[in-house]
């Protein structure tokens, strides 16, 4: 299973053959359109979300175990993706196990919303990404997983408006908030002890 979207992402580590065709030329600065044309499977259809504006959503029932849909889009590498969306706070990029390349995503798949209660996970499966339902879904509910970010910037808190009951307020994972408050912690003391004593009068 995945543990995370945007530089993240643990499971099967990517295949020679597939490292080639990431050499891509650089894609298209960020266009949400452009993402929307590339389609998926017939019964995944884009629509408007109460988690974020637009999601994924099934027009048929989805059994447990079904490979649902593929995240694609080019593959580049994290410093091209830095250069290109450094100044964009939106993106759909997909770490690789590699830890070097991510997936610019577009069609369906890139619309699938975070979750902290999903009906889907993502895993990398020799090279490829794969959206899989955990559960049945039924027609008409929107699909989701837990992206699980990690190592993002301090100030960036990524929150989470999923709505469910065990919400944990964050895209990031368990693991991750452990570390970043660790982190805030040790840089809140550091700047206390930066600072000059008051002296006694």
């Amino acid at each position: 299973m995945v543990d995370a979207i945007l530089f993240s992402c643990s499971g099967h580590t990517a295949t020679t053959s597939t490292l080639i065709t990431m050499l891509q030329p650089t894609p298209r600065k960020f266009d949400r359109d452009a993402r929307r044309k590339h389609t998926g499977p017939a019964h995944l259809v884009i629509g408007q979300s109460k988690i974020d504006s637009e999601g994924c959503h099934t027009t048929a029932p989805i059994k447990k175990g079904t490979f649902v849909v593929e995240y694609t889009g080019p593959r580049i590498t994290i410093k091209e993706a830095d250069a290109l969306y450094d100044d964009h706070p939106r993106t759909y990029l997909f770490g690789l196990t590699d830890g070097k390349h991510v997936i610019d995503g577009e069609g369906v798949a890139a619309f699938i919303n975070h979750s902290c209660d999903p009906n889907c996970e993502a895993d990398e499966i020799k090279g490829r990404v794969w959206i899989i339902a955990i559960r049945d879904i039924a027609a008409g509910e929107e699909l989701t997983y837990d992206y699980n970010l990690y190592d993002g910037d301090l100030d960036d808190p990524s929150p989470c408006s999923c709505g469910a009951r065990n919400c944990r307020g964050s895209m990031y994972s368990e693991e991750e908030l452990v570390r970043r408050a660790k982190a805030l912690r040790r840089q809140s003391m550091k700047k206390k002890a930066g600072q000059p004593k008051k002296s006694r009068m």
